[in-house]
């Protein structure tokens, strides 16, 4: 009997979420008032978790991040309205599945930190310090100009945010595009990955003082000089407080672990560190994904590697079953937000391709502070320009601040700042394995004409 092949198997897949949430979402809505019950919510999560991984699947065959994939489905099924299907409609406004994708980014923080070595930090040359600095602030002040020039009726608040979101460095697409094609261990690549790690921590203390003054507006707070050095103050001592307290307290806190003979246990001291300072990071007035990403920075093997109880596996192999099960929700939950209607107005859509392009700008700009001898600096700008899932991280901590009943983040900006992300994350791969190939033919051409050079000029006996 033949096999069917794979696109029959994506088809069926396709189908079974379909007859799965025709009449079991079309019953729910039909119950008026009843919230999203556990029958809702496991419907919802099916549909999300198969469309994350139809999506993935797809990304993935056209060289593409699964990440990608699972946010453009997500759109997909947000704006499927449109066509007249309004079956997933419901999904977007459950409350469960908003906090499940919100535990789901707190993790994603987590494994961020966790892949960033403190000491390899401590480590990195002059160059990739100087275009992590660059990345961050020609970025910035990039985005706070494009947001008063189409918003210039809105308030400074989502002009500095806007400005916010184009700092992250997507640091994951970016090494998995260096891994593909063989150049990790290049100059170029060691700049580009020691200057992203370096742009996730000075993003996430710029988010947190951008979210931190916004909130103290909020409460009626004016800005003022004093209140923005507190909040920065506040982000970077928590930073360093986290890594202090963590040197002193963990060798204990592992070893006290490590007499439990019960199974899990390292996960149980990963998760309770995460979970523990995403609740500390918003008792100081900071992003929980801030605490989170501290923890993973914080925690390293060091800690365990040498407790037989503990040492089994490492911390993000026993993290990666949970995070497959709620990162996903993140970004098909995120895509479905996107309201594509929005971009009936050409203003938005010019505004969304703009914003792109000051994308693109800010992170070559971060080129200029090369100066590794044979580097390629073209090469370090294009690597630093996808935002990918950490952009999209921070503008959905925009959605949820206000200032009264002002919104920061409308859905027209969350819209484009969607299509920012997409743009600058798709166009990242095919771009950086050009720009390595042109420079290794060049520099290859440039080889053989000077040898070819070199034989002319030998006299003939």
């Amino acid at each position: 009997m033949k096999r069917p092949t794979k696109p029959i198997l994506l088809g069926m897949l396709i189908v079974l979420i379909l007859a799965i949430a025709v009449p079991a979402i079309a019953s729910a809505t039909a119950e008026e008032g009843s919230g999203d019950t556990i029958i809702q919510v496991l419907v919802a999560l099916v549909i999300i978790l198969l469309a994350a991984k139809i999506g993935g699947d797809l990304a993935s065959r056209f060289g593409q991040p699964a990440v990608l994939g699972e946010l453009v489905i997500g759109v997909i099924l947000g704006n499927a309205a449109l066509l007249g299907l309004q079956w997933f409609e419901p999904i977007k406004h459950y409350h469960t599945i908003e906090i499940l994708a919100e535990v789901g980014v707190i993790l994603l923080l987590f494994e961020v930190g966790l892949e960033s070595n403190l000491g390899e930090m401590m480590k990195v040359g002059v160059s990739s310090l100087l275009v992590a600095t660059l990345g961050v602030i020609a970025p910035f002040f990039l985005g706070w100009g494009v947001g008063e020039w189409f918003y210039p009726q809105d308030s400074v608040y989502m002009h500095v945010f806007l400005g916010a979101t184009l700092t992250a460095t997507s640091v994951g697409i970016t090494a998995r595009v260096l891994k593909d094609i063989n150049r990790i261990q290049s100059s170029e690549a060691k700049i580009i990955l020691g200057a992203a790690v370096i742009d996730d921590v000075m993003g996430l203390v710029i988010l947190a003082v951008v979210a931190g003054i916004i909130s103290a507006a909020g409460g009626g707070e004016p800005l003022t000089s004093l209140g923005v050095m507190w909040v920065v103050a506040k982000a970077i001592l928590f930073l360093g407080g986290a890594i202090l307290v963590s040197r002193l307290v963990y060798p204990y806190l592992f070893k006290a672990a490590n007499f439990f003979r019960v199974h899990g246990m390292l996960l149980v001291m990963g998760l309770s560190t995460c979970f523990i300072m995403a609740v500390l990071a918003a008792e100081a007035g900071l992003a929980p994904i801030v605490g989170a990403f501290a923890a993973g920075l914080v925690l390293d093997d060091v800690y365990y590697r040498d407790l037989p109880n503990l040492a089994k596996h490492h911390l993000e192999e026993a993290l990666e079953p949970i995070a497959i099960f709620l990162v996903p929700i993140f970004f098909v939950h995120m895509g479905m937000l996107v309201d594509l209607t929005t971009f009936g107005q050409a203003a938005v859509l010019g505004f969304a391709m703009v914003l792109t392009v000051a994308a693109v700008i800010g992170k070559q700009l971060s080129s200029m502070g090369v100066f590794t001898k044979g580097a390629n600096r073209w090469i370090v700008g294009l690597g630093m320009i996808p935002r990918g899932e950490v952009g999209l991280i921070f503008a959905s901590i925009g959605l949820g601040l206000s200032i009264g009943e002002e919104r920061i983040v409308t859905p027209e900006v969350y819209s484009a700042v969607v299509i920012m992300v997409i743009i600058t994350t798709m166009m990242t791969p095919p771009v950086l394995t050009w720009a390595f190939r042109r420079d290794e033919h060049k520099n290859g051409k440039g080889e053989a004409d000077s040898t070819s050079r070199s034989i002319e000029q030998v006299p003939q006996s």
